[in-house]
């Protein structure tokens, strides 16, 4: 039978529930296991399509076309598994479902009450995902221990562990041990409140896992434990990590993994071979890279979280620790002014909605073009980069997105004619993994390696094809496009070390140790521009020191 992981968390939020979630999952697939994560999110929203990033950080669309909590963007980094918009309910979309089946007469007039109809949802939705291609489901609730929102989803996976048996449950509890610098002491108190909070919900954690700036000395964890009423051997210490990849590794030498599998009766032994190896080519990037990331949601940088994390694991396939630099697309032209972008390395010019930031991205494509600056737009960034070309080599002046500007004379961005007359525009978006055929000797099919590839999509607005001939005698080359050759997918200025944009969000299906592949040829780039400027050292001075001479 499947057995069942909740991963709950109390104190406070962003503790590290998801993350711990994905290592959890890393290191019980390294025993042989097949597993997959779910999301239950406490918010009313349906999904998180339509939430600012700034209220929610980055929206992460899965193969189906889910637009979901970016948690699963690392369960999907660590467990590398696809997952599906099964993997992430709300509280919204829960109602939605009791409601219109309340409206269809499926509960016979009966009142419909949270217990038991929502709690049944919800426990529909955990138990969906148990097939029998699935060994270990992990569960992780949203939101703290204590919060209204939540309490739904603790009654529910209090009344799972009676429905499926004890022995296929485990509760795992995320908790924090603050240090107070005017005591100087680590202090348990906040761990022992959300535990009674969590236990007044008829729920004994099985295991515990105290997030610290600093390692947790045995006696508190043995204090931890007396209290708590959970064995000392689950109550786990899970200390600051240098990076995202070394937490499976700190859960594994804390036994978190031994103690679940105990708990569970799930048998194999752990092979981390593969993920240590990640973990020390994380550990060795060394040779300096700077990438700027050009958007208007950069004050949180969870907006781009995939963008990022793309971006740092074509770091570490090249041996490159990655400076990111994170640039607001309102300021561009100003910085252009102060040379800020002459001394990135590479670019990139990530998705989004809305007109705000638009002149600003245009002008960071176009200086990317002008200075042979490697540059990858992704989505509204490609579209951004082929108005910057219509207009400044095209000479079409006006050229702009009919989303911007609907009067535009050259709409080199528009709806397809088959949406142009649908009122509800959220119909009309292409969401989730469309195949594209890439031009053979292309950059884009050298870099993939493949000549068809799928990737996925969150957009609306397309390249419009009336001006395809016109961008490809001018150089402007669209190198890869829907298998019926309507859609423009990737384009590439052939005359520039590395200026591509794809209307496809490729940062979604990276991994740690597969970057995606535009990711990978981009930072390719970027390493070449940045060691062809370093000076290199040829010369002693008269004190025997080395005396930069500038390459080239």
């Amino acid at each position: 039978m499947t057995k069942h992981i909740f991963v709950t968390g109390g104190v406070t939020s962003s503790l590290g529930k998801g993350l711990t979630a994905s290592s959890l999952g890393r290191l019980l697939k390294s025993r042989g296991l097949r597993v997959t994560i779910q999301k239950l999110d406490p918010y009313i929203n349906v999904d998180p399509g339509t939430m600012n990033p700034f209220e929610h950080g980055e929206v992460f669309v899965t193969e189906d076309g889910g637009e979901t909590d970016l948690d699963l963007g690392h369960y999907e980094r660590f467990i590398d598994e696809n997952l599906s918009q099964a993997s992430n309910a709300t509280t919204g979309s829960i109602y939605q479902t009791v409601l219109a089946a309340e409206r269809r007469g499926v509960f016979l007039g009966r009142t419909v009450q949270v217990i038991p109809h929502i709690t049944d949802e919800i426990k529909h939705r955990i138990t969906r995902l148990a097939t029998d291609e699935v060994d270990v489901v992990i569960t992780e609730v949203g939101g703290t221990v204590g919060d209204i929102e939540i309490l739904p989803f603790l009654e529910a996976i209090r009344q799972f562990r009676k429905d499926v048996g004890r022995e296929n449950v485990c509760y795992v509890h995320v908790t924090l041990v603050p240090f107070l610098d005017p005591s100087g002491e680590q202090k348990t108190k906040p761990t022992q409140h959300s535990v009674t909070e969590l236990r007044s919900r008829g729920i004994q954690p099985d295991a515990i896992v105290c997030r610290s700036a600093a390692p947790i000395p045995e006696s508190l964890k043995a204090k931890i434990s007396n209290l708590c009423d959970v064995p000392l051997r689950g109550v786990v210490n899970a200390t600051d990590a240098r990076h995202l990849y070394e937490i499976p590794l700190v859960l594994h030498e804390e036994g978190l993994d031994e103690e679940v599998c105990r708990l569970l009766g799930l048998e194999g032994e752990a092979d981390l071979s593969e993920w240590e190896a990640l973990v020390a080519k994380v550990d060795a990037a060394h040779r300096p890279v700077r990438v700027g990331v050009v958007g208007k949601y950069v004050s949180l940088p969870d907006a781009y979280l995939s963008v990022a994390e793309a971006i740092r694991h074509a770091g570490y396939h090249h041996g490159a620790e990655v400076d990111l630099e994170w640039i607001q697309a309102e300021d561009v032209e100003g910085l252009l002014a102060e040379g800020r972008l002459r001394d990135l390395d590479a670019v990139v010019i990530p998705g989004g909605f809305g007109e705000r930031g638009i002149e600003g991205k245009v002008a960071a494509a176009s200086y990317a073009r002008d200075h042979g600056l490697p540059c990858l737009g992704l989505c509204l960034g490609m579209q951004v980069m082929a108005i910057e070309f219509a207009r400044n080599e095209l000479g079409l002046v006006g050229a702009n997105s009919a989303e911007f500007d609907r009067s535009s004379p050259h709409p080199v961005i528009d709806l397809m004619d088959t949406q142009r007359h649908v009122v509800d525009l959220g119909g009309t978006m292409r969401l989730g993994t469309y195949p594209a055929s890439l031009t053979p000797g292309s950059r884009v099919a050298r870099a993939y390696g493949s000549q068809l590839i799928y990737e996925r999509h969150r957009h609306r607005y397309e390249f419009n094809p009336r001006y395809r001939a016109r961008f490809e005698e001018a150089g402007l080359r669209c190198s890869g496009v829907s298998p019926d050759n309507r859609l423009v997918e990737f384009i590439e200025l052939e005359s520039h070390p590395f200026w591509v944009g794809t209307q496809a969000h490729p940062e979604f299906k990276s991994r740690p140790d597969r970057p995606a592949p535009l990711f990978r040829a981009l930072v390719a780039a970027g390493l070449e521009r940045a060691e062809g400027r370093r000076p290199r050292l040829l010369a002693l001075d008269a004190d025997h020191r080395p005396t930069p001479v500038p390459a080239g």
